[in-house]
């Protein structure tokens, strides 16, 4: 099949066995071990690579008694058939045939919303427990800091939490960003009907507290979000309590779940970002193909416009290529993420969208390696449903792993890429608007009914090549007016420094000119994107070179900082992902492109 990428406890039960989980650990550790190092960059000392730490099983742990109902069970058991429905009286979406191509692992997770006879999943009270016990068993382990972190609320009121592993005296960011270590920040369940990987996000966090991961807190350090979106999860709906799609949220940051995740990324500055999500399995593909999805996990790393190299052949050599080696052994198939729109007319199958609105493209404009892993599993329940945190569990440990191996060289890896953004302030052009390339691509589904491969020839936008729509002259920053504190607040919260002027006076600027002007919704590969019922502005603009004159109180955010492509995603408004076109400026004359380094005086803001 030709490839679309461009040429170039606390459980106290007694562990039985733990020999599958060694086992996926192993398979991850190799993985790490056999990726392939980059090119040497500017100014770069020769990396210092060792060996991540060895895993070994934990000491056997007092009996407790059986019905507890909060440990994490890693039990080996024998293959068994697949159940026949995602629970008692919801019959499967697809024939037995297809449920055959997906048996049951040879491992069984005990997470709360796992237990035997359980019909729903793990509730966020379950999930604030489990999260204080692995902190309170993590930090009985001598130079082991844990703690759960608040991070604001959900619209409904629900706590909104991170739990924090290092080895280190404390948790707190200055601590952690000071260890030497790279952070890995972990996100599940941004969408409220994809489980499995907050399930999954908790037996990791059980692992590095207390049981077979915990040695890897030598080279890094965690930070884990179980639940991203705790009302969508209470209702079992993708978005949030006020019907936003979180996850093209990330660069306007109107949700307080999406902020929630900015301070978390703000503060912590990750290295490694992995975002975890499940996908459709039947529906839109069954209709417009006549099959199923045959896929354990799906996978992307960033793929938005100006993005540096090295942070993309890192994801692609260092993470990506260990993660496919890893869920092989594992006995799991994988591919590149893709979806479909909802017009049952469209034949298109396009990779994860280019926008610099979801987490997974805005951490990249953070010069984080940003990875998506999605497990099949909206629309069938919970059919499949060890198998589906398997495939998390194995993916995210095999990101650990591979961040762990990689340390020294990400230790080098970050301040190039930060200096290298930075510097291209006032140089050269920087991309304002990207898409896909269109091919043609084979893809693997199911036959319904036989459940056997069937391979479909199709139009497929890829990712993995942008071309660009729209280019212009990279500024030196921009100026905003004195009332665009709505702008400057959301730029701060995502970490971008932004100064205030002194005292009055003038700047070499390009002024935005209005050309024409629609209202819009803001799309993606999907359809119109669930946006509250929030309309954008469409503008269409040419430059006007002139002298800018700014008084004082206005602001200058400047872009020779390592945030500078994030800035340039936010305030170029001919975009939909823009602030302008998202009425967080809401004059075209509050803002300029400022095209020299200027002299008039700036203060820090507190």
């Amino acid at each position: 099949m030709p490839s679309p990428l461009q040429p170039n406890r606390s459980d106290n039960r007694p562990f039985r066995s733990r020999a599958p989980v060694l086992g996926l650990i192993s398979a991850a550790l190799l993985g790490a071990c056999t990726s392939v190092p980059l090119p040497p960059w500017p100014s770069a000392s020769p990396a210092n690579t060792r060996p991540a730490p060895q895993v070994s099983p934990p000491a056997p742990q007092p009996a407790a008694p059986a019905e507890s109902p909060t440990g994490v069970q890693v039990s080996p058991v024998a293959r068994v058939p697949p159940i026949a429905s995602p629970n008692a009286d919801t019959p499967a979406p697809y024939s037995a045939a297809v449920a055959a191509r997906f048996p049951a692992p040879s491992v069984i997770y005990g997470t709360p919303g796992l237990q035997a006879g359980r019909s729903t999943f793990t509730t966020q009270s379950e999930i604030q427990t489990w999260l204080r016990d692995q902190a309170n068993a993590a930090s009985r382990t001598a130079g082991v800091a844990a703690a759960v972190v608040p991070a604001g609320r959900s619209q409904r009121g629900e706590a909104l939490e991170a739990l924090v592993l290092a080895r280190a005296t404390n948790t707190d960011p200055a601590t952690l960003l000071a260890n030497g270590r790279p952070t890995v920040m972990l996100v599940g369940q941004q969408h409220g009907n994809e489980p499995a990987g907050s399930e999954a996000m908790l037996v990791i966090a059980r692992e590095l507290s207390q049981g077979l991961l915990q040695p890897l807190l030598e080279r890094i350090n965690v930070v884990i979000v179980p639940r991203a979106n705790p009302d969508g999860a209470a209702s079992d709906h993708r978005v949030t309590a006020n019907g936003v799609d979180m996850n093209r949220d990330h660069l306007l940051l109107n949700t307080p779940e999406a902020q929630s995740l900015a301070k978390l990324s703000r503060d912590y500055h990750p290295t490694v970002v992995v975002d975890a999500h499940e996908y459709t399995v039947v529906g839109r593909y069954l209709e417009k193909f006549g099959t199923i999805q045959k896929f354990d996990a799906l996978l992307q790393y960033a793929t938005t416009a100006n993005l540096p190299e090295f942070l993309t052949k890192a994801a692609e050599e260092w993470y990506r290529r260990p993660l496919i080696t890893a869920l092989k052994a594992q006995g799991l198939s994988t591919e590149w993420y893709y979806t479909t729109s909802s017009d049952l007319a469209d034949k298109k199958i396009s990779m994860g969208g280019t926008q610099a609105d979801t987490g997974r493209n805005v951490d990249g404009l953070k010069n984080a390696v940003s990875l998506l892993i999605e497990t099949r599993g909206v629309g069938i329940g919970r059919l499949h449903i060890q198998r589906r945190v398997h495939t998390h569990v194995t993916a995210i440990t095999s990101v650990l792993a591979s961040t762990a191996q990689r340390a020294s060289e990400l230790n080098q890896l970050r301040p190039y890429i930060d200096r290298e953004v930075s510097g291209l302030a006032c140089r050269g052009e920087a991309v304002v608007d990207a898409a896909a390339t269109a091919s043609r691509y084979e893809l693997l589904m199911l036959d319904p009914v036989s459940g056997a491969d069937k391979a479909i020839a199709v139009d497929w936008n890829s990712a993995l090549a942008l071309h660009t729509v729209k280019a212009r002259a990279r500024p030196c920053g921009y100026w905003l007016a004195a009332s665009s504190s709505a702008a400057v607040e959301r730029l701060r919260l995502q970490g971008v420094q932004v100064q205030r002027l002194a005292e009055p006076g003038s700047m070499l600027g390009d002024a935005y000119r209005e050309t024409s002007r629609s209202t819009g919704e803001r799309l993606d590969v999907r359809g119109t994107i669930a946006d509250g019922n929030n309309k954008i502005t469409r503008v269409q603009i040419s430059l006007a070179r002139g002298v800018v004159d700014v008084p004082r109180g206005s602001y200058y955010v400047p872009l020779n900082q390592p945030l500078g492509n994030l800035v340039l995603a936010a305030l170029e408004p001919d975009t939909q992902s823009s602030y302008f076109a998202n009425q967080l400026l809401d004059d075209l004359n509050s803002t300029a492109r400022v095209m020299a380094p200027p002299t008039v005086k700036l203060e820090e803001m507190p």
